[in-house]
């Protein structure tokens, strides 16, 4: 069962996706699934290739940026940025809890220079708590 969470009208986090929830995402306009667990974390979680081969046959686009126990670097977050620009419609990504997902729109929305306040808010509004990373997003969103 779908446990999308909206972060802003076009993005939305979620944990785990489960194949089944591929169509659920369709139906609700997703464009593009982001996928932010390394493959291996959880073996009996649907690896990165079995989500990737069903969202291309529902029509959704997918991209992998794997954010492991190394924690968030600037490459990632740029990453993150490009696949946000790529498309029109709306876009979920996903890792164990939807924290690491948050943490990652939430460091691409500063660094495109988003207000932190307004960062923090929408997180919270969606259940996640920026707070140990909020010096990284103020960090980024003064550059």
């Amino acid at each position: 069962m779908s446990n999308f969470r909206p972060l802003s009208e076009s993005v939305l986090a979620s944990p785990q996706i489960e194949l089944s929830d591929i169509e659920t995402a369709r139906s609700q306009g997703i464009t593009l699934i982001v996928n932010n667990r390394p493959d291996g974390e959880d073996p009996s979680a649907p690896q990165g290739d079995e989500v990737e081969a069903a969202a291309k046959a529902a029509g959704i686009d997918y991209v992998a940026i794997p954010i492991g126990h190394a924690g968030f670097s600037e490459p990632q977050v740029d990453q993150m940025i490009a696949a946000l620009g790529k498309t029109d419609g709306k876009v979920l990504a996903y890792c164990r809890s939807g924290t690491r997902s948050t943490f990652l729109w939430s460091l691409a929305q500063a660094k495109s220079g988003k207000d932190p306040d307004a960062i923090a808010e929408a997180a919270s509004a969606a259940g996640y708590d920026i707070t140990p990373i909020r010096p990284m997003i103020d960090m980024l969103a003064a550059r």
